[in-house]
């Protein structure tokens, strides 16, 4: 989602002619886009602008004008504060306001210092700027487009609610209308974005509501948009026609993120999930009826207070049972304003610890038992980019690894067909088989990008 925003703030500013610079000596305007999720995130927004003023003090002393700007959830929830605590900043902007980026940024410049936040709950989705071809092209093959933004759960342990505001879906106009733009840019593969990006729902172009599947089953018709996945999903919103989806729909690929955080029940009705382990393990079972090809990933927090050895061993049990492909955990961090930071018995960050290291072997474990899985095994290989050595690129796998692959096999932007020979740490190793570019719609997906 931020990495979506950032391009999104890039887009608003370029009608005033600024562009993107991967040196920030050189940046007459520094945005730090913010997340908010865990106390360590929040703090090195701090320390980032330590060294910004540093850089802000120099340029200054050659006359070179700098603007400093926070954005992101950070900004949402911190506000003023910001400014008192870090004075080098100039702008604070909220993320459902960065269609007023461009505006605020040139108050800035007169001297004012500027806190954006409040916003209509349409505003995002209304009025930020369609991205050019150009700015398009530049991000590559595969792109991000958020559908969903918000969140209505309100588990216990998450900010995002107060962060990034209700649930709101975006229209299926708009959805469509940027997935053409991307393809027709040479865009082969987009992720829906959202942060229950499967409770989106939206009116159709006939009147009656769609969900989810339903949206990805009409993006599976545009010419030139060959994969589709979307993030993040709860399992509440996991209807029938979304695991249909799943089962029918080859451009959707197998691979699944579907967080269930803990596998206590004790747990879960504290971090008010609404769901129970059992629950979550019987959609897991239909979901791969649906997909036997399916890999699942998930989310997990270890220490959330009151959490119990058993509580523990139940998540060690969830994990066991449905063996990930890939996941992603963290220690629980308390973040002011929701029911979480106020619950008692915390729990002690050396317990934390060791209980992540635990948590994070096995899931390490699976990881690496699910990709030397698949090693002899052929796969259709989007090329993304250049690899890190001369004469190779590397792709993507339908279950989201990164795949080497000899740049002989094809060019960027061709889905390959491939053998996988070595599953590395973290890559997998591949030889080519055959390209499956036989009809690219014109150069946008045969030429380098």
């Amino acid at each position: 989602m931020n990495v979506y925003d950032s391009q999104r703030m890039a887009d608003a500013l370029a009608a005033d002619g600024y562009r993107p610079t991967d040196i920030m000596e050189d940046a007459d305007l520094v945005l730090l886009n913010t997340c908010h999720i865990r106390e360590k995130a929040a703090e090195k927004v701090y320390s980032e602008l330590g060294r910004i003023r540093v850089l802000k003090d120099e340029r200054a002393k050659q006359g070179r004008e700098t603007v400093i700007g926070v954005a992101g959830c950070v900004a949402q929830a911190e506000g003023r504060e910001i400014l008192r605590r870090a004075p080098v900043v100039d702008l604070v902007i909220g993320p459902q306001t960065y269609h007023r980026l461009p505006s605020v940024v040139k108050r800035a410049k007169t001297g004012e210092k500027i806190v954006e936040t409040e916003y209509a709950i349409e505003d995002k989705f209304e009025h930020l700027p369609a991205p050019g071809r150009k700015s398009v092209r530049s991000r590559g093959v595969t792109a991000f487009l958020t559908v969903q933004e918000g969140c209505d759960k309100f588990c216990t342990f998450c900010v995002v609610p107060y962060t990034r505001g209700a649930e709101v879906s975006r229209p299926v106009t708009q959805i469509v209308a940027e997935a053409e733009r991307l393809a027709e840019a040479g865009v082969r593969e987009v992720t829906l974005l959202g942060q229950n990006v499967n409770a989106w729902h939206g009116e159709g172009p006939g009147g009656n509501e769609w969900g989810l599947a339903r949206l990805l089953l009409r993006l599976a018709e545009i010419p030139g948009l060959d994969r589709l996945r979307y993030t993040t999903s709860h399992p509440r919103d996991m209807d029938d026609d979304l695991i249909a989806a799943h089962r029918d729909l080859d451009k959707l690929m197998p691979y699944l993120h579907l967080p269930v955080q803990t596998g206590s029940d004790r747990i879960l009705k504290a971090m008010n999930r609404k769901h129970s382990a059992a629950d979550y393990l019987r959609l897991i079972e239909r979901i791969r009826a649906a997909k036997p090809d399916i890999a699942m990933s998930g989310d997990f927090i270890v220490g959330f207070p009151g959490e119990t050895d058993e509580d523990f061993e139940d998540t060690m049990r969830i994990v066991r049972d449905v063996n990930y492909a890939q996941a992603f955990s963290f220690k629980y961090s308390s973040r002011p304003g929701t029911p979480g930071a106020e619950m008692q018995d915390q729990v002690p960050e050396k317990v934390k610890d060791e209980r992540l290291q635990r948590l994070q072997a096995l899931l390490a474990e699976q990881q690496h038992a699910f990709a030397k899985s698949l090693v002899g095994g052929e796969i259709d290989l989007l090329i993304e980019k250049p690899g890190r050595q001369a004469g190779q690129f590397v792709g993507r796998s339908p279950w989201l690894q990164p795949v080497i692959v000899d740049e002989r096999a094809g060019r960027i932007g061709d889905i390959v067909r491939v053998r996988i020979t070595r599953a590395g740490s973290h890559s997998l190793f591949c030889e080519p088989m055959r390209n499956l570019n036989a009809d690219p719609m014109g150069a946008a997906k045969g030429e380098s990008v």
